[in-house]
């Protein structure tokens, strides 16, 4: 007897759809399993025992408007696929609930690990982890580097008052998702208000960039820059302020959410700075404005969450403890700020 499908993905009605738009695709019966790893979107590996695809959708249930938008992820990976950032090729989108009761879309699987945990890179030894993670950094430099007009991505974005923006629209999926009392949330917001930074020219911005959102291949080269669903055109450094957040040793115990920063031979968050300002030529004196931003950012984040496990539409293991990281994130984000 063949698994049951995960859940938000029937094999019959997906297999119905790639038939009909794209036939000849598939040659076998449709296997499909959950990829871990994801607190948002959903993701597929799928299989027809020829070909071996990913399935991007929207999480069930509670869905913030704009926040898990497939449309805009196809269009930037369509975009960045023939340049020197390393996406997967987008193979089809379905911007309407006909076969999965959400819009999806299906792009080539591609090989790589995605690093997730200190665990993980200290078999690899200092050395190679330290080249892997600068790899993250120049990467995210070649991603800066790219002209959005010259690649189709005009109007992907409002890059005038890109800043302001973000911190209002956060602000708005942080009250759209509030269902507890979180000290310390609103001084945050007010803080990073009051400080907010002139933005440099504008770039595509990834907006989740990490280490685990990556694949690394065997050779510890970068092969694939995955979830592309917070992209826009917009303030680079909130992408390096992003990673620097990362840098951080977040203990937490318990926490499932994991850092890769106490591997040994991980670059400092200092060094990864310093790496992508040499290698882009930007200013990077604001930083510690972005850095806290981050911390906001990923607390509110971790909020809705935290909302859509009180709500039982989740899929996936560590939610119940996700709640508990947020007031830990609001106050890196104020000390941060604070520092800074």
């Amino acid at each position: 007897m063949s698994p049951a499908p995960p859940p938000g993905l029937d094999l019959g009605r997906l297999r119905d759809h790639l038939d009909r738009a794209r036939p000849g695709l598939l040659r076998g019966p449709l296997r499909a399993r959950l990829i871990e790893g994801g607190r948002s979107n959903l993701t597929y590996d799928v299989t027809d025992g020829h070909g071996r695809w990913v399935i991007r959708r929207p999480p069930l249930g509670h869905v913030l408007a704009t926040a898990h938008d497939m449309g805009r992820e196809h269009r930037v990976i369509s975009a960045l696929h023939p340049t020197a950032v390393p996406v997967p090729q987008p193979v089809l989108y379905c911007a309407d609930d006909t076969a999965l009761g959400a819009p999806f879309y299906v792009m080539e699987w591609m090989a790589g690990t995605p690093y997730r945990s200190a665990g993980q890179l200290t078999p690899l030894g200092p050395g190679r982890t330290r080249e892997i993670v600068y790899a993250l950094v120049d990467t995210l430099v070649e991603l800066h580097a790219v002209e959005p007009d010259a690649v189709g991505l005009t109007g992907f974005g409002r890059p005038d008052g890109f800043l302001d923006r973000q911190l209002r629209r956060w602000s708005t999926q942080l009250d759209g998702s509030r269902s507890r009392e979180l000290a310390g949330i609103d001084a945050l917001r007010a803080a990073l208000g009051r400080a907010l930074p002139r933005s440099p020219a504008p770039t595509v911005v990834h907006g989740d960039y990490r280490l685990d959102n990556v694949l690394v291949g065997a050779d510890d080269r970068i092969t694939a820059v995955l979830d592309w669903e917070m992209s826009t055109l917009g303030d680079p450094l909130t992408d390096l302020g992003l990673l620097a957040m990362y840098g951080t040793d977040i203990a937490v115990p318990g926490s499932p959410l994991n850092t890769t920063a106490t591997a040994p031979g991980h670059p400092s968050t200092a060094e990864l700075i310093e790496r992508y300002a040499a290698r882009s030529g930007r200013d990077v004196s604001a930083i510690g404005w972005y850095t806290a931003f981050a911390w906001f950012k990923l607390a509110v984040i971790l909020e809705g969450i935290h909302y859509r496990y009180t709500l039982g539409r989740t899929v996936g293991e560590g939610f119940d403890r996700m709640g508990d990281l947020v007031p830990v994130f609001i106050q890196h984000g104020l000390t941060t700020l604070q520092e800074g």
